[in-house]
């Protein structure tokens, strides 16, 4: 009972599926609050609960389900961003993303993995969404990517930024992002797993590079298209 009753208050408050609608709906917080609170806080809370708690939750079979609930998270959050034009919505469905990603590697026994990509996870995450502040904030208050284009033009030093955040994001070599998503595909190769399961994790790798290129092209390089 207390191992079921942890895992909910870990789904809930790290908004994994079906409690996920309150993440994107966060954003309408301030960019500096949202940083705080997506990145390094808030539904990171959830999560540090299952680290500290992962041979309870192991042990009595939870993780099956806690496995398929973070399959299901990055699958619906991926294909959500792709199709998103709210900047800070993306970057708050790519958090969702990378929850689902911790959650199941959490779920195969590898906590300190977990941990380590929550941090480099806090560290680029905190600087998109800061980023983005700035963007919206030369913007005068528009978060539609549709109505942006060429800002590596006007605001250099913000598209460096973000640039170098979407790519650690992606998982480049030599950047943060890229020691941990490695780690987490390498360690997920060695165990016997299904096919489904298997197949999940390099698409929804595959969907982060889809939206975060995108979401570069809109920002920096595409015309006015509103």
């Amino acid at each position: 009972m207390i191992s079921l009753l942890i895992m909910i208050a870990a789904i809930t408050k790290r908004a994994q599926i079906p409690f996920s609608a309150w993440l994107p709906a966060a954003i309408a917080a301030p960019t500096p609050v949202s940083a705080l609170v997506h990145s390094s806080t808030l539904v990171t809370a959830g999560i540090y609960l299952l680290i500290r708690f992962n041979c309870l939750i192991i042990s009595n079979g939870f993780s099956q389900i806690l496995f398929l609930l973070g399959g299901l998270t990055i699958l619906i959050a991926g294909l959500g961003a792709n199709f998103e034009f709210d900047l800070k919505k993306i970057i708050a469905l790519s958090t969702l993303r990378q929850l689902g990603l911790i959650i199941r590697i959490l779920c195969i026994g590898a906590p300190i993995l977990a941990f380590f990509h929550l941090l480099t996870h806090a560290l680029f995450k905190a600087l998109l969404f800061i980023c983005a502040g700035v963007i919206i904030h030369s913007m005068k208050n528009f978060q539609d990517i549709r109505y942006m284009g060429s800002l590596i033009f006007c605001l250099p030093m913000t598209a460096s930024y973000i640039n170098i955040a979407n790519l650690a994001l992606c998982g480049i070599p030599f950047l943060a992002g890229f020691y941990s998503k490695d780690l987490i595909l390498e360690v997920r190769s060695f165990f016997s797993v299904n096919l489904l399961s298997y197949f999940l994790y390099y698409f929804s790798t595959g969907l982060t590079v889809c939206y975060s290129i995108r979401l570069i092209y809109y920002l920096l390089y595409a015309g006015f298209s509103g």
